[in-house]
């Protein structure tokens, strides 16, 4: 079984990448954006970054069938963990406060 081989300059691709990414998570945080959109701009660059150390460090990339059903069947399960939490918290409201 061979290993693929991952050239120097791809990681300092990647690690130039992450790098802006912390720049605008930095930027984005002194900055004021209106309603929710400081939350959501901040996970999105967060999510950017994660995509990124788990394609290329951890080389998912270049992996076989079974580790992307593993990724997918992981995103899936925390999207059912988030759905759980977020019903849970938005229906907190109905509950009369005794």
């Amino acid at each position: 079984m061979s290993e693929h081989i991952v050239y120097p300059r791809v990681y300092i691709t990647i690690f130039l990448v992450l790098l802006v990414g912390t720049v605008l998570t930095i930027l984005a945080a002194f900055r004021d954006f209106p309603g929710p959109l400081n939350a959501v701009l901040a996970l999105t660059i967060a999510v950017i970054k994660a995509t990124f150390v788990v394609l290329y460090f951890m080389h998912v990339r270049y992996s076989g069938r079974l580790v992307w059903l593993v990724i997918a069947a992981a995103l899936f399960w925390l999207a059912i963990m988030f759905a759980l939490t977020i019903s849970d918290y938005s229906t907190r409201s109905w509950l009369p406060i005794a």
